[in-house]
């Protein structure tokens, strides 16, 4: 990717240092709906962007014939976004206050980049679906906020933005509302907040402006500074997928037998008993070892080699567990799917099913039901998926998966489909509970 300024690795490095608590959040929503311009009002007005990418963006804009600074331009870093006016891949940008520090996922408004929005949702704490005040709910729009709540997102803010074009009429901000509310209520979402907002003028993004006294709410970045992190993925059961079976075969490492991967939920300590699924076989933690040392504890998401008090048959795409809530292990599965291939999706056709450090061959053996994203309604009668569209459907894998309901555990409960033939990623998986 091209992007406008050079990289300031060294601001991006203080970031990830600092003590203040991190939020991951991505904007979405319909296109021209101005996430860019939103992202960078948010980015200039909390200081949040060099003064050399301030120039390099005014100066890009100038050559365009514009005047002045394009805010969107601090965000879509692509030529050819920069060129359309449209955001076409997932920008990603980095910035702290003194209360959070925050990742922000820019992600793509046109129907045919969906799959783009799907990657940049998939790990964020909260989404910021926008809204154009003169044009109120759009497909994208309940698209983008039923992809979120599915992705697991316990927090959405609906941001009515443009209320400069609609007179910062209260009237137009209250139909929106209740629409929100309406879709909300019947999609079971746990928590919506909308904020009227002019991403432009930069009303109620960091500070309130003069132009809407009617509003008593919290600004855009008062929510993003208080909205409570989802439920750590340290408080849940130890989860640890193999991806590596270490044996050095040296003279002084001759014995060695370490099990190499990331922590993806919970904390390890030093003799803690552990399950290895699918096996059931039983351990102990022997040792947590890393690039810099031992530990006697170790906490998600960090990568370690774990060794064990038993000698006992492990590979990769096995699970360590502990904790009182134990994984699934399954060899036929229900998972909501959002197809990502422009061919689609062929019931009874092999793929490749890849969840966390194991890759299994899948067979779908039916489509339950497709879900419109407009009525939430439940189409039974459909033989096959189009591309973007989410249906719940019946998988058969060749041999047994050790997974968690999506709900339980994002990291877990998530795969992705890829076609054999083609190698492309054609489908993105989230599994549902029993």
């Amino acid at each position: 990717m091209q992007a406008i300024e050079e990289n300031h690795t060294e601001t991006e490095n203080e970031l990830f240092n600092c003590e203040a608590e991190l939020l991951h959040f991505a904007t979405a929503g319909s296109v021209d709906d101005g996430k860019s311009t939103l992202i960078g009002r948010l980015l200039v007005d909390a200081k949040g962007v060099y003064e050399d990418q301030l120039n390099a963006a005014e100066n890009f804009n100038q050559k365009k014939g514009g005047e002045g600074l394009d805010l969107a331009l601090l965000t879509d870093g692509l030529q050819a976004e920069r060129e359309q006016g449209i955001t076409i891949d997932v920008a990603y940008r980095y910035f702290a206050t003194p209360k959070r520090k925050f990742i922000i996922a820019d992600t793509p408004g046109h129907e045919q980049y969906t799959r783009n929005m799907v990657t940049g949702a998939s790990t964020a704490d909260l989404a910021i679906v926008l809204i154009d005040a003169r044009k109120g709910l759009l497909t994208q729009s309940f698209r983008h906020a039923y992809l979120s709540n599915l992705l697991g997102i316990r927090h959405i803010v609906v941001a009515i933005n443009k209320m400069d074009l609609v007179d910062y009429s209260e009237e137009v901000y209250n139909q929106i509302h209740a629409d929100v509310s309406d879709f909300a209520s019947r999609l079971a979402m746990p928590r919506v907040e909308c904020v009227p907002l002019s991403a432009l003028q930069g009303d109620m993004v960091v500070s309130r402006g003069d132009n809407m006294d009617w509003y008593t709410g919290r600004t855009l970045l008062d929510i993003l500074e208080t909205t409570p992190i989802s439920e750590s993925v340290t408080e849940k059961s130890f989860r640890f997928p193999v991806q590596l079976v270490s044996r050095p075969q040296t003279d002084e490492l001759h014995d060695f037998r370490g099990y190499m991967g990331r922590i993806e939920a919970g904390v390890v300590n030093v003799g803690d008993e552990i399950t290895v699924f699918p096996s059931g076989l039983q351990s102990k933690i022997k040792e947590i070892l890393t690039f810099d040392g031992q530990l006697d504890s170790a906490f998600a998401p960090q990568s370690v080699t774990l060794t064990l008090e038993d000698e006992i048959d492990i590979t990769r795409g096995d699970m360590l567990v502990s904790g009182t809530q134990t994984p699934r292990v399954e060899k036929q599965l229900r998972a909501k799917l959002c197809w990502l291939n422009e061919e689609p999706l062929a019931v009874r056709k092999k793929y490749e099913l890849k969840h966390g450090t194991n890759s299994v061959k899948a067979l779908i053996t039916n489509i339950e039901y497709k879900i419109d994203v407009n009525t939430l309604a439940h189409d039974e009668s459909v033989e096959e998926l189009q591309l973007n569209e989410i249906a719940e459907v019946t998988i058969k894998v060749q041999k047994p998966l050790v997974c968690d309901a999506y709900t339980d555990n994002r990291t877990t409960g998530n795969f992705i489909l890829i076609d054999t033939e083609t190698n492309n990623t054609v489908a993105a998986g989230m599994i549902s509970a029993e």
